[in-house]
């Protein structure tokens, strides 16, 4: 039987994520997972596939907040888990509209003078809701500023697999999964339509098709051709590299690690070009 083997969050979007040994699962995903995003001057959103350099932050979860570390400077901040302010903004994830709230001026300098873009940092309060593409989900259903999905299932056995492709391994994180399982085969998220974890009912939507983030070592910021350009060559399906199944959820509860997945329905495998 498979088993959750590792569970992450990303609490801002495009920077470094948090492994845990447990989770609450919200009605958005996991807890404080994508809830704070960067923005530009003209709103747009801040990502690694732009600004690799994204990912030399690292985050952490305190007692007041999150605990943002530059890792080339060392410089951290702490930013306060709700808004010290009340002003609301009107965004766009994708095609997705959407608000936030910014959060503090002093977070906007400290991001502004690390990453070298005039930037300000916004929040998705409880009241502000986003919602999953009607085309794969109900109208309850809700996501926060992931880029569509509320969590994205790995098995360790796809990147194993992966990995005997590969000329230099690579780890997880370069997918930036929430739920990473094992005891499987290799892409059996590809075929995991409707499974459980304690009272919670997960079901996969649709597969996740990756872009050049996957490209950039999350230790040193540099992007090259793997691991895109070798799934590309067994992974394409429409013209999209898939690797990963995004998930939806009927529930809330308490996710952990070796928490055992109870299959209730599997579908066919991708037709591959």
């Amino acid at each position: 039987m498979a088993h959750i083997s590792q569970l992450y969050i990303y609490p801002i979007k495009s920077l470094g994520g948090i492994a845990l040994q447990q989770s609450n699962v919200t009605s958005r995903g996991l807890e404080f997972d994508r809830r704070w995003m960067l923005i530009d001057d003209r709103l747009q959103f801040l990502s690694q596939r732009k600004y690799p350099q994204m990912c030399l932050f690292d985050v952490a979860l305190k007692v007041n907040g999150l605990q943002v570390t530059h890792k080339p400077s060392g410089e951290s901040i702490m930013i306060p888990y709700l808004p010290q302010t009340t002003e609301e903004v009107n965004l766009q994830v994708w095609d997705d509209l959407c608000s936030g709230t910014y959060v503090c001026e002093e977070g906007d300098a400290w991001f502004t003078k690390h990453l070298e873009i005039k930037c300000r940092l916004v929040y998705m309060a409880d009241s502000q809701t986003r919602q999953v593409d009607e085309r794969y989900a109900s109208p309850e259903h809700m996501t926060s500023f992931a880029d569509g999905y509320p969590m994205l299932l790995v098995s360790e056995a796809s990147l194993k697999d992966l990995n005997g492709r590969l000329s230099e391994k690579i780890d997880i994180n370069r997918f930036r999964p929430n739920i990473v399982i094992t005891d499987t085969g290799a892409y059996y998220e590809d075929i995991l339509q409707h499974f459980s974890v304690d009272q919670v009912n997960f079901y996969g939507v649709k597969p996740c098709a990756r872009c050049v983030m996957i490209n950039v070592d999350p230790s040193t910021a540099i992007t090259g051709p793997e691991p895109l350009k070798t799934l590309a060559s067994y992974r394409k399906v429409n013209k999209k590299v898939m690797f990963g199944q995004n998930l939806i959820h009927n529930g809330t509860g308490v996710i952990k690690v070796g928490d055992e997945i109870f299959e209730h329905e599997v579908g066919e495998g991708l037709i591959f070009e």
